[in-house]
């Protein structure tokens, strides 16, 4: 992609994250990053799919930010919500994307553009596939964003992925609704669309209707992925006297208890303070944090989506 259309996208983004509060520090510079290694791939695709789960997720975040932080709490003890996204976050979304930019550019260079954009014949399908995965990629996380962000304000209680006669808190890791999963749908049919509007205006021969229905199953099947592993790999921790979820900040995992049984006076106070003692694992077993579900959802869908595009 030509530096003279990417950097001034680039500053201007990374502008609105800073004024906007959508990013912290650290991860404003590990977007710029992810920026700069999708910009170097020869198709200009990755760095707009990476702009368009940006735009998406972070105007997702702000739908009614203070009707979503009274639906959870933080493990701070304030109100819940997401709040800036942290370097983490980043990389659990991008990371895999990122991969198969560097992996494009390490086989090819940044002179071979995939037969997709360039519309000649597919002779070497290595860099297509490679350009399927990162589209699955962002179809899977924008999906999984937009449901999580969106889901959370359905009038319906979620119930668990794993078990669906069980309703369950909102905010929970597993819990859907029927709001939530359209939500991801969206959200995996809007990457689709950019993809196919980007790629047949470049002269791409590429089969619209399957290409727009496979990533848009590919979304779909991410954001289940990530309640399925959510329910299964990740601890809910719910506060005993509210009833609400307790979310770590930046993805992490909330404290239950203590490794060690406090040896000082103080200690015993800032863990009362913390209300530590009022929390409760509600469903999953503590394996991963949100981020590592992320990434590993994320990861699954794009070598799946690199299997598919090989078949198309």
């Amino acid at each position: 992609m030509r530096p003279i259309i990417a950097v001034p996208i680039t500053l201007l983004l990374i502008i609105r994250s800073y004024t906007r509060r959508s990013l912290t520090i650290p991860g404003i510079l590990t977007a710029a990053l992810t920026a700069t290694i999708h910009a170097s791939h020869p198709s200009a695709l990755p760095f707009t799919l990476l702009c368009v789960f940006f735009l998406l997720g972070t105007t997702a975040t702000k739908v009614k930010h203070e009707v979503k932080a009274k639906l959870t709490l933080s493990s701070s003890g304030s109100s819940g919500g997401e709040g800036p996204r942290t370097s983490i976050q980043v990389l659990a979304n991008s990371g895999c994307a990122s991969i198969l930019c560097a992996v494009h550019l390490w086989l090819y260079g940044g002179g071979d553009v995939p037969a997709w954009v360039s519309g000649g014949s597919k002779k070497a399908n290595i860099p297509d596939v490679l350009l399927f995965g990162i589209m699955a990629n962002y179809a899977a996380v924008t999906a999984d964003t937009l449901s999580s962000e969106l889901g959370i304000l359905s009038k319906s209680q979620p119930v668990l992925i794993t078990h669906p006669w069980r309703v369950v808190p909102k905010g929970t890791n597993g819990g859907v609704t029927l709001a939530g999963l359209l939500a991801g749908v969206g959200g995996g049919s809007a990457v689709a669309a950019t993809s196919i509007l980007f790629l047949t205006s470049a002269g791409s021969n590429l089969n619209i209707v399957g290409t727009f229905l496979v990533l848009t199953a590919l979304g779909a099947i991410g954001t289940l992925l990530d309640s399925l592993f959510g329910a299964v790999l990740q601890a809910s921790v719910v506060d005993r006297r509210t009833g609400k979820i307790i979310e770590g900040a930046g993805g992490v995992r909330v404290l239950v208890k203590s490794k060690s049984k406090p040896h000082t006076q103080s200690q015993e106070h800032a863990r009362k303070d913390s209300g530590e003692e009022s929390r409760l694992v509600n469903t999953g077993a503590d394996i991963l944090d949100n981020n590592q579900i992320n990434l590993l959802m994320a990861s699954i869908v794009s070598i799946t989506g690199m299997a598919v595009g090989n078949l198309l």
